[in-house]
């Protein structure tokens, strides 16, 4: 089965529509001139004979009566015939005794005979050309005594008509031009831009993303659309170039550990690196491998419109503060000290495990980048709508260009220190999606050399049951 491009379905239905419109005009004309005009004459013909009825019926076939027929006949387009024998218009032309031709037909005698008027449209020979004619009978006692016939060729009829019928020739003209420029403007200016949205579309399901629609409509629909598809294909490239930066981070972050684990482990085979130092390197690059391969996980999860958070009550400061204990012995041996203001009534709906995702996250990029002898302060307080939680270290902080970059995926601010921090350059990015699922919001306020200000907001328990 052939399918149609929608250029083609859109010329079909305007000539349709012009199909419709000719054929509808037509119908209009023919209803007008042989449905209006022509009975409305039939009208005029039978009350004008009717009203010489009405004189025969008082006077007879006397010489007023006749001369009535001679005015009427002059005064009007019809022509008016009187016949004291009806008969004779059924058996030929009262005005041309030689013709064989018969104004009325048997049928219509016998229906003047029953006191019937009779109209007809018929060709007549005489005139060459059609007419149309009313036959009135005259009775007399109860006896026909005689007709009065009025005709009219159609063609007196038709030339009024004939303007009406050039006018309306004329509007159609119009009409049907005017679809068509309609027509060709529907095209031009919906059916061309589709199809160039088609051709782009097709360009960037072959992963060109790089397409954009350049259309002249500012405000209307087609205009909203080609910049909502102009959005999407940026959205498009944007994740594209997303995907293979990450694709490009994740090989070369799995690429660095196991070169090192790689090398040593040969370096110990060869002898040339003792075997303590050799597996200790190892070690140590096994487990960062194995923080990133959880961390992509965790990240790929939370990424995910499906992936459901626990939703309980918890009490946040004992949840800080048992995360702030666990890296008491780490701070302690870097000389870096702790300074805790909780407030223990601060509530909050959410899933722990993740929520202690988040603490734990913020408090190892405050320990890693903040120098011996200095202050890492937390704090959590909050009202009846929401609840605040701050991580404020003495660190390096972290430079003004790079406070929004911070938070993707593999950031780091200073890429020396990869390797010296061990990082995995996702933590941020798990915290703000986790953040995200609670509803939350995640902001970070930095100056370098004074330190860094993690702030997390969430909405509080009391708000949470007085919404629901």
């Amino acid at each position: 089965m052939k399918h149609w491009s929608i250029k083609h379905k859109v010329w079909v239905t305007i000539f349709g529509v012009i199909l419709t419109i000719v054929t509808a005009a037509v119908v209009l004309i023919f209803f007008l001139y042989d449905r209006l005009y022509v009975e409305k004459q039939v009208e005029t013909l039978t009350l004008q004979g009717e009203q010489l009825t009405e004189v025969f019926n008082d006077q007879g076939s006397n010489e007023y009566f006749l001369d009535r027929v001679n005015w009427a006949n002059e005064s009007t387009d019809a022509d008016i015939l009187f016949t004291d024998n009806p008969m004779l218009l059924a058996s030929g032309d009262p005005l041309d005794p030689n013709s064989q031709y018969n104004l009325i037909t048997f049928e219509e005698r016998q229906q003047l005979l029953a006191g019937q008027t009779v109209v007809m449209q018929r060709p007549h020979p005489r005139f060459d050309q059609d007419i149309l004619g009313v036959a009135i009978p005259l009775f007399d006692g109860g006896n026909l005594t005689g007709a009065i016939f009025l005709s009219q060729p159609l063609s007196d009829m038709y030339e009024p008509f004939a303007e009406i019928q050039w006018l309306l020739i004329a509007i159609l003209i119009v009409l049907v031009l005017f679809v068509l420029f309609m027509g060709s403007k529907m095209v031009r200016d919906v059916v061309n831009p589709l199809i160039t949205m088609k051709n782009v579309a097709q360009n960037i399901e072959q992963g060109d993303y790089s397409q954009q629609l350049t259309l002249s409509h500012n405000k209307d629909e087609l205009g909203q659309l080609a910049r909502s598809f102009n959005s999407l294909s940026t959205s498009l490239d944007e994740v594209e170039q997303n995907r293979k930066e990450f694709l490009a981070n994740v090989a070369h972050e799995l690429r660095t550990p196991l070169s090192y684990m790689k090398g040593y482990a040969e370096g110990v085979e060869e002898g040339i690196i003792s075997k303590e130092k050799g597996l200790g390197i190892i070690q140590k690059e096994a487990n960062r491998l194995d923080r990133l391969v959880h961390d992509l996980l965790d990240l790929a999860q939370l990424e995910g419109d499906s992936y459901q958070m626990v939703n309980e009550p918890i009490a946040f400061a004992e949840l800080i503060d048992d995360v702030v204990d666990q890296f008491s012995l780490a701070a302690d041996k870097k000389q870096v000290s702790f300074e805790r203001h909780l407030d223990d009534d601060c509530i909050v709906i959410g899933d722990s495990d993740r929520l202690e995702q988040v603490v734990r996250n913020l408090l190892d990029n405050a320990l890693s980048y903040t120098a011996s002898g200095k202050r890492i302060f937390v704090s959590l307080f909050g009202d009846e709508e929401e609840v605040t939680l701050e991580i404020r270290d003495e660190g390096i902080g972290i430079p003004e260009e790079d406070l929004v970059a911070v938070k993707q995926r593999f950031y780091r601010v200073k890429k020396a220190r990869e390797r010296k921090d061990g990082g995995t350059g996702l933590g941020l990015s798990i915290v703000l999606q986790i953040i995200q699922k609670h509803e939350g919001t995640f902001l970070l306020e930095s100056t370098e050399n004074k330190g860094t200000t993690a702030t997390i907001r969430l909405k509080s328990f009391r708000e949470n049951v007085f919404n629901s």
